[in-house]
């Protein structure tokens, strides 16, 4: 299959999705339409594509390599080119930088909370779950107040047409949010370069090892980076933290009357509505997946959301339960490419909860059968009935 002519498409949203994914893993673990990636289903597939680099790229597309010079975000980088860049990004974002945000993260929270439980209606998405992340990245990123507005423009505009982006094909909306974030970002790393401050952007711009720092459209790619995974995968998880106590109310004030669970909770929520459905390889040789052979340069696209609903690593994979153990979910990946930011995505989950439990006697989902994702993102709207604590 050529590369530049695969339709990738996002995974099916609804009351079926599930449903589908069972189907899949038990007649059609590995599987594919003319013309599309490799579907894989199951678990064990699932996590041997991930963590086997050696076997399954992550260069996904020759125009995201090549494309007017791009610089590619190490999602999309194989070593040796993607150890350079985690090592230097690592030593930036480190636990203690991501440890020094829970105040402003908690402060966030509680200012959207405050508006969004002082009435009995209101749309999750645009009032709480969308704000927090893109305010929290932005204050890393070193973005000024006045700015935030944009740089959730920017995001918005750019997640949307991800699929587009992913294949080399975005959309003139897309381009034009690109080329305004980068002009905005490289104006501001050409000044850090001559007065360093106090925020993550900063200290990447300066990091250093015995390969040298990071390039100016190395840093941009790390903005793009932190701008789309760190806003998408906490406003889904915020999302899917509702839609459980929508679906289970009485864990709501279970984890009142019992915080300790929260941590638990988040995770079971990662699995049981995983933020991300699915991610991207490229076979690197003829191999075999399931029995199933793939041939080299094959597009395949390990279904996350339907490996973390596996019965066969998941007892009673499809009910939630809040305290499960072990949770080997595969919700942030595996291997050299595992989720940078998960402990910073955890950590504005806890909060996010730990907030509505503060602020709130109950909320639900005005309409139950609201998408868990639109497309790859997160729906642009959440309608949500709340009872403001008393």
């Amino acid at each position: 299959m050529d590369e530049e002519e695969a339709s990738i498409e996002a995974p099916p949203t609804g009351a079926e999705l599930y449903a589908e994914y069972a189907e899949l893993r038990a007649q059609n673990p590995v599987s594919r339409n003319e013309g599309e990636p490799w579907r894989v289903a199951r678990y064990e597939d699932v996590r041997h594509v991930l963590k086997t680099h050696t076997d399954f790229s992550s260069e996904v597309s020759q125009r995201m390599q090549e494309d007017e010079g791009r610089t590619p975000t190490m999602l999309f980088t194989d070593p040796p080119a993607h150890d350079r860049l985690r090592a230097l990004v690592s030593r930036a974002f480190t636990p203690r930088q991501v440890a020094a945000q829970e105040k402003q993260i908690e402060a966030r929270c509680e200012r959207l909370m405050q508006g969004l439980a002082s009435k009995s209606r209101g749309d999750l998405i645009t009032e709480f779950a969308a704000p927090l992340p893109v305010g929290v990245v932005a204050t890393m990123l070193g973005v000024e107040d006045g700015d935030f507005v944009q740089f959730k423009h920017w995001s918005d505009t750019i997640f949307t047409n991800i699929g587009e982006i992913l294949i080399g094909t975005p959309s003139e909306a897309a381009v034009q949010a690109g080329g305004e974030m980068s002009a905005y970002f490289l104006e501001r790393i050409g000044r850090l370069r001559e007065r360093p401050g106090i925020h993550l952007l900063s200290d990447l711009v300066y990091v250093e090892t015995e390969e040298g720092r990071l390039t100016d459209g190395e840093l941009l790619m790390f903005c793009f980076l932190l701008l789309i995974a760190g806003n998408e995968t906490t406003t889904s998880l915020i999302v899917g933290t509702v839609r459980v106590f929508h679906e289970q109310p009485d864990l709501f004030n279970r984890l009142k009357l019992s915080p300790e669970l929260i941590p638990g909770f988040i995770e079971e929520t990662l699995r049981y509505h995983s933020p991300f459905r699915a991610t991207l390889r490229k076979a690197r040789r003829d191999l075999q997946i399931g029995g199933e052979a793939i041939r080299e340069g094959d597009l395949i696209l390990p279904l996350i959301g339907s490996a973390n609903r596996d019965e066969a690593v998941f007892d009673s994979a499809d009910r939630f339960i809040f305290d499960r153990k072990p949770n080997p979910h595969l919700a942030f990946g595996l291997g050299i490419h595992s989720c940078l930011g998960a402990t910073l995505a955890r950590m504005e989950g806890r909060l996010a909860v730990e907030s509505m439990l503060r602020h709130m006697e109950s909320i639900s989902l005005c309409d139950p059968e609201t998408p868990e994702l639109d497309g790859f993102g997160a729906p642009a709207s959440v309608e949500v009935e709340l009872s403001p604590a008393g």
